[in-house]
């Protein structure tokens, strides 16, 4: 593990947030409150959760400004950090709650879904920043593609995203450029 279990599922889940819309078929996976229930239950949030396209269109804005995180430099990355924290008047606290051991929390309990997946983000990413681990935030190495990814290998190789099959894409072309000579 490269960091905290929690540092990297929230990093993970960012991840997906991010590229929910920016697959090639142009589809938004994240597009109906059915669709963000989903989400929801699969990153095991223990917060408020509205269900409603309210909220939705909340976490389409945290979306929007998530991303921004791919975009930029460590020392801006620390500004969208700081600026994140402090319009959500964040203040960590270590919990433990269902089945997960102490981990950090820095949302009151009744924060809307879109602040929690904001701030939950924020501290996930000062970890990285701290750590001067910041190239492991990256854009997919597929051609024309637009997806994040979080490199969590121990030898930070990681290039491509799941969520347009670009790794198997490059391979597929290596292959056929490989032979195509024969």
């Amino acid at each position: 593990m490269v960091f905290a279990r929690d540092t990297e599922a929230n990093l993970q889940a960012a991840v997906e947030l991010v590229n929910s819309d920016r697959r090639r078929d142009g589809e938004d996976t994240l597009a109906s409150v059915e669709q963000l229930d989903a989400f929801y239950r699969r990153w095991g949030y223990s917060v408020r959760h509205d269900g409603d396209l309210a909220e939705l269109a909340q976490v389409h804005d945290a979306r929007a400004h998530l991303s921004r995180l791919w975009e930029v430099d460590r020392d801006e990355a620390a500004e969208l950090v700081n600026t994140i924290l402090r319009d959500a008047a964040a203040v960590p606290f270590l919990t433990r709650h269902d089945a997960l051991d102490w981990h950090l929390h820095a949302t009151v309990p009744d924060a809307p879904l879109a602040t929690v997946m904001l701030v939950e983000t924020a501290m996930s990413v000062a970890d990285v920043v701290r750590s001067d681990e910041y190239d492991r935030l990256r854009r997919c190495a597929g051609e024309d593609c637009t997806a994040v990814l979080v490199d969590l290998s121990r030898n930070r190789s990681r290039r491509f995203c799941d969520v347009n099959n670009c790794g198997n894409r490059a391979h597929v072309a290596a292959y056929r450029a490989r032979h195509s000579t024969d």
